[in-house]
């Protein structure tokens, strides 16, 4: 029977693709996904069948990618990042019913806008999508509070869109109610990928408008700080 991967192919840079991926890929008969997250892997795609949907039709793509493993044909359907997280993953186990599913790990952009900004992200954290088009704000906010709460390095994805310029101030003050004004806080737009850029501030300090949706934030917890504009978050061992 043939096979649906549910294929992470990392944040979108060709060198940051797994040999899984690049394997699966080249080896499928179709393959799905966004039209704009496509173009990262068309050095792998020629002359299969490919369908693509716009933003916000990520359950047709589901229900096409399943149509065409019962067609017969090994297809993959792609997520940047990772699958898993914020991914194709769940909705595909969902919906797949009797149709045999890999899920291929992918390289999640808070880890490649990490390892931009230096080692952020060396102890706990917590991921959190601004984004309330399937989460309600209020629970947002509640997650937001008791990551700031409990001291975790907090990595924010859909940070600010068009049609909510206001989420992430509204999310930075309810982290100051927990945190100090000169916490670390580092911006990576298009990590992995071409046009890279880098930004290093302090909660206090940030700039709202230079973020945008894909941008990247990390902020620090408590023993967090920055040297030679890096952010370095300490594990805790005793270096002398």
């Amino acid at each position: 029977m043939s096979k649906l991967y549910v294929v992470g192919i990392g944040p979108g840079g060709l060198e940051h693709m797994t040999y899984r991926a690049v394997d699966v890929l080249r080896s499928c008969d179709a393959v799905v996904g966004y039209n704009g997250y496509l173009k990262y892997v068309e050095d792998f795609i020629g002359g299969k069948e490919v369908y693509s949907t716009g933003m916000r039709a990520e359950l047709d793509r589901c229900r096409m990618a399943v149509e065409f493993v019962r067609r017969g044909k090994d297809t993959a359907i792609i997520s940047t990042g990772d699958a898993g997280l914020y991914g194709m993953a769940g909705p595909i186990l969902e919906m797949s019913g009797d149709v045999e599913v890999e899920i291929v790990p992918g390289v999640s952009s808070c880890f490649s806008a990490a390892a931009d900004l230096g080692s952020p992200i060396m102890h706990d954290f917590a991921t959190i999508s601004l984004s309330d088009l399937l989460t309600p704000w209020e629970a947002i906010e509640k997650r937001l509070r008791l990551a700031a709460q409990g001291d975790f390095v907090i990595s924010i994805y859909n940070p600010r869109s068009k049609g909510r310029p206001d989420y992430l101030k509204r999310a930075v003050d309810i982290i100051l109610e927990f945190r100090d004004e000169g916490t670390p806080v580092g911006l990576v737009k298009n990590s992995g990928r071409e046009g890279t850029e880098k930004m290093v501030w302090t909660l206090g300090k940030m700039d709202y408008e230079a973020v945008d949706m894909m941008s990247v934030l990390i902020i620090g917890n408590s023993n967090t700080y920055i040297r030679d504009n890096l952010i370095i978050t300490p594990r805790g061992y005793d270096i002398l």
